[in-house]
């Protein structure tokens, strides 16, 4: 009996322990993703201007080293850094003496050859000399006339004109200096047209090639240092030989007229290519995200689930990309919420005319 009884205990305990675990288990629970409300549009197809950069060099028309000629001390400086000069306007004078005295030797000479010749012609006329002697007397007074020529050209050489008209630049030589034959004395730039040099791709010139067939020069505009856009527009009239095999890159060279002087040799800036796509694919760039190298979007399709695209983007615009391909005009893309939905997610669309969208973010802000 009491064997019985003990029995009868355990299994009371047992099934209050049962009882027990069954109680502290939690109940299953099917857990339901809850629907989110979150903007969406469309693509949206519209004439657009692109506009490319390019780092720029700014590059004078002529742009030349002044150099001494002869060899001597520089006696005068006519004009000043950073003067206009005229073509043929006097710049520095090295001086001339020992030149001076040459050319004053060779007119001696050349003076005497000639006495020497007349009286040989003069004999030669009564046949008092041969043709000889007076074919000698011509070559001596030739010989004295070339080198009074040579002398005269020396002289004229310490004396430096300017080749064409144009802007002076630092003075390498100071009024007083010993200089020789070949020293830098200091550059002079003819600021009226630049050359303006910029780098493209390979890619970009082949495009450029394509499109510029038969048809006017590329037009570009030059975005100065200072932010501002120069004020005389410029065209695209000369590409490089060849492609930089360190860069892939090949040198285009665009020339603006400078009027007002604005523009200085070695100056830096930014070209700006213009380009109007009629017919362009713009979405904004809040609209996508990046995974990668590669840009994303979320489509939403007709059953609301979120799927993400990869896009090919043609240029980028202030808060819109230019879409190569990817998407088109009919696809529905998530606006807001990228952070907040994955591949597959269910959402509720609240939909957005895209002209709303895109006027949204070309307002000016406040």
């Amino acid at each position: 009996m009491q064997k019985t009884n003990r029995w009868f205990a355990k299994g009371r305990a047992l099934v209050s322990l049962v009882a027990l675990v069954l109680s502290a288990c939690p109940t299953e629970k099917v857990e339901v993703e809850e629907k989110r409300q979150l903007a969406v549009t469309n693509p949206l197809r519209k004439p657009t201007e692109i506009t490319r950069e390019y780092v720029a060099q700014i590059r004078a028309f002529q742009h030349i080293e002044v150099r001494a000629l002869e060899r001597g001390y520089l006696q005068d400086i006519f004009v000043d850094e950073g003067q206009f000069v005229k073509s043929g306007q006097r710049m520095f004078q090295i001086m001339p003496m020992i030149y001076q005295a040459e050319v004053q030797k060779a007119q001696a000479e050349t003076e005497r050859a000639q006495i020497e010749y007349d009286n040989t012609r003069a004999l030669a006329e009564k046949n008092v000399v041969s043709q000889n002697e007076l074919a000698i007397g011509r070559a001596n007074f030739n010989k004295a006339q070339a080198q009074l020529n040579l002398a005269t050209t020396h002289q004229g050489l310490t004396q430096i004109r300017a080749p064409f008209g144009g802007m002076m630049g630092l003075f390498s030589a100071r009024k007083g200096s010993l200089v020789d034959e070949g020293d830098l004395l200091t550059t002079l730039s003819d600021n009226s047209t630049m050359w303006v040099y910029f780098n493209v791709t390979e890619a970009e010139y082949l495009t450029y090639k394509a499109e510029s067939e038969g048809k006017k020069p590329w037009a570009v505009r030059l975005l100065m240092a200072d932010g501002k856009i120069f004020d005389q527009p410029g065209v695209v009239e000369t590409i490089e030989a060849d492609f930089d095999n360190e860069t892939g890159a090949i040198a285009f060279r665009a020339t603006f007229p400078n009027p007002k002087q604005l523009l200085r040799h070695g100056e830096t800036g930014k070209i700006l290519v213009s380009e109007t796509l009629d017919d362009a694919l713009v979405i904004p760039q809040a609209a996508t995200f990046d995974v990668l190298d590669k840009k994303y979007v979320f489509v939403v399709d007709e059953q609301n689930v979120v799927r993400s695209r990869a896009i090919t983007v043609k240029a980028e615009l202030p808060q819109v990309y230019v879409v190569a391909k990817g998407v088109d005009e009919k696809d529905k893309i998530l606006l807001e919420g990228l952070r907040k939905v994955r591949e597959g997610s269910v959402i509720e669309p609240k939909y957005q005319k895209p002209v709303e969208v895109l006027a949204h973010l070309e307002a000016p802000s406040e």
